[in-house]
């Protein structure tokens, strides 16, 4: 079972890739669900064996690399948090692979969509079940690959080529440096194995400790577009909507984070490690929090909420509270994946267009969506016993019961970042499904609701945003969780804060991201309803102008980064190419050594003229030189290098 976990999303992408004319469009989508399908009923019954009643399973297939210095293996291992991460990655790809039978039914490219799709899913299984860091490394890529292949999926658009290259080449920096810390993990430890890595840790300094969790670190941020190496996040957006969901919710965005997870054997032990972590998951969180509140894309809005939300999950990482991490990405896989799908049905029933200035008023022609929406943000903003609320109040509380300075400066900045994901999900309701028509008559005489493809995922997706949370919270959190008794994650005694967050915060903190979330839903809604004339005069005005167009324009980074690092790398690859790649081909071929060697042939044919005594004199000099190597081989060996620049010279035209 545990290998046809891994093997059954790859047989479906070989089927709709390489036979999809046999098989038929309706054939490779029903063959490319079935697969993932049933992957993901037999992840369940994993999670139930290896988390629930404690067996994990390992698998070993053959050697990869043999040799004395490292093995390594192409094995599997399934412990408590690969069969946790992989129960949304396989539920977010089933339902994503069902909505998109609906969704992409008219292009002309089904089987190779799905074929894509099935591919990116066994790579992530690859990355979740690996058992070393080199076989992660392999998932880690081919998520990568993968992604660059379905978000330049409609390769016509320019766009979306200059997207899907923006995210390879922004991920490539994440993995040099992911590759380097793989490079001191062999040299510290001598293996690349989970389990002998982690097992010496304890015993390796802490400096070194320090180098390689940066490094991984470095990886993460990358792959869970951390700030920094966030610019690639929101122009994956150009991809159709299954694949943003797909990408976006509980798949290659929640690798980096898997990666901090797998490794808390190792980064417990370095502290600064830890701080970096809460600084740099705070500041992300609201960085794109703000920078969502003043987009205009629905996807893209949903896409920063997504970097806001793995900053928090990086938060929970630096705090050392890796369970509620893990929580916190479960529960977001599911309501971000509802609110991706639901955007994509809106996007659909409105002709394919994104700006939700231009939407309005679609309540009446999408009640269902609606509803799913209205489900899915609420959960986002942690609204009381929705799903969210279970993980992301309690990262909220956690980092205040740190008891640090750091910590209480990061909780107060965490709800900063939860108050403005409650104005932007406000705005996306409002603006989409509330307020008056501003879209073309076009748009609503053919707006309706998907067909049960699209449907039946955002009611399933709807009922885990509502529930999920509530059933799953007593295993994910507190000291007695039964499913990580084997140590999948690893949490230092002294690192322990579940306690103090528990008894140690006073309620008022407890209830400030709630009391602050009610007060900018009313006050979000009252500028909108009472007072819209006071938003238009203070957008009109010089300071509103600028403001807006400053945060608009996300902080300027993309700008500043094809200013000081693009055009300068470009310019620089350019000189390079020029004199020493093209130099170099040239110095060897026809303006180089050919060319010396014809002018040296012409001069030595200008020796022949015929004079028995200068070929007397030739043959003196030869037999002087000959005679003389040895000296000055073994005595002066510079004086052998003048004498050829001197015969060099003499042959040169003058």
């Amino acid at each position: 079972m545990y290998l046809a976990i891994i093997v059954l999303p790859l047989l479906g992408s070989i089927v709709s890739g390489f036979f999809g004319r046999k098989v038929g469009v309706s054939g490779a989508q029903l063959i490319a669900c079935l697969c993932v399908v049933t992957t993901t009923f037999m992840a369940i019954l994993a999670f139930v064996e290896v988390a629930l009643n404690s067996i994990p399973v390992y698998l070993s297939l053959f050697r990869w690399i043999d040799s004395e210095s490292i093995n390594v293996l192409w094995a599997f291992n399934f412990d408590s948090l690969t069969v946790s991460m992989l129960i949304p990655v396989l539920i977010i790809s089933s339902l994503v692979h069902i909505y998109s039978i609906g969704y992409m039914g008219h292009d002309p490219h089904n089987q190779r969509f799905f074929s894509y799709l099935s591919l990116f899913t066994f790579m992530m299984i690859i990355l979740v079940t690996a058992n070393s860091f080199l076989l992660m490394f392999v998932g880690w890529e081919g998520v990568g690959v993968c992604s660059y292949l379905l978000v330049s999926f409609w390769f016509t658009r320019i766009a979306a080529n200059q997207s899907s290259m923006s995210a390879f080449l922004t991920n490539r920096v994440g993995d040099c440096f992911l590759t380097l810390g793989m490079f001191v993990i062999i040299r510290t430890f001598g293996n690349l194995d989970y389990s002998v890595v982690f097992s010496l840790a304890p015993f390796v300094n802490e400096n070194t400790i320090a180098v390689v969790g940066i490094c991984l670190l470095i990886g993460a941020m990358a792959k869970s577009s951390q700030i920094g190496l966030h610019i690639w996040l929101p122009l994956a957006m150009e991809g159709p909507t299954p694949v943003s969901a797909l990408i976006h919710a509980a798949t290659m965005v929640t690798a980096g984070v898997y990666l901090l997870m797998r490794s808390s054997p190792l980064i417990e032990y370095s502290t600064t490690v830890l701080l970096i972590c809460l600084w740099i998951g705070s500041i992300t969180t609201v960085f794109s929090s703000l920078i969502g509140l003043f987009q205009q894309d629905i996807k893209k809005v949903i896409a920063y909420s997504t970097m806001s939300q793995l900053g928090m999950m990086v938060i929970a990482v630096g705090l050392s509270s890796y369970n509620i991490a893990l929580f916190h990405l479960v529960n977001h896989a599911f309501y971000k994946g509802l609110l991706f799908l639901g955007a994509g049905a809106v996007i659909h029933a409105v002709a394919d267009n994104q700006d939700f200035r231009k939407y309005g008023a679609l309540l009446t022609f999408l009640p269902l969506t609606y509803t799913v929406m209205l489900i899915a943000s609420l959960s986002l903003v942690a609204f009381p016993f929705m799903t969210g609320f279970y993980s992301k109040d309690l990262i909220l509380e956690t980092s205040f019961g740190l008891f640090k300075y750091s910590s209480f400066a990061v909780y107060f900045i965490a709800v900063i970042g939860a108050v403005f994901t409650t104005l932007y999900s406000v705005k996306v309701l409002y603006l989409t499904f509330i307020t008056n028509p501003n879209g073309s008559l076009v748009s609503y005489k053919n707006a309706h609701e998907g067909d049960i493809f699209m449907s039946l995922p955002l009611v399933i997706l709807a009922l885990f945003s509502i529930s999920f949370g509530f059933f799953t919270s007593d295993i994910f959190k507190g000291l007695g969780s039964t499913p990580f008794a084997d140590n999948s994650l690893f949490i230092h005694p002294s690192h322990e804060i579940m306690l103090n967050t528990e008894f140690g915060v006073t309620t008022i903190f407890k209830l400030l991201p709630f009391m602050l979330t009610i007060v900018s839903i009313l006050i979000s809604t009252y500028l909108l309803e009472i007072l819209p004339r006071f938003l238009i005069y203070f957008k009109s005005s010089r300071f509103g102008y600028n403001l807006f167009n400053f945060f608009s324009l996300r902080f300027l980074v993309e700008f500043i980064y094809n200013r000081l690092i693009v055009r300068s790398t470009l310019s620089l690859g350019g000189q390079t190419t020029k004199l020493l790649d093209k130099g170099s081909v040239e110095l060897v071929g026809p303006y180089g050594i050919e060319k010396r060697l014809l002018k040296l042939s012409d001069k030595l044919n200008k020796l022949d003229t015929g004079i028995i005594t200068s070929y007397a004199l030739y043959i003196l000099i030869g037999l002087i030189l000959y005679m003389s190597l040895p000296y000055v081989f073994y005595y002066n060996f510079s004086l052998l290098l003048l004498v050829i620049y001197g015969l060099y010279t003499i042959t040169e035209d003058k």
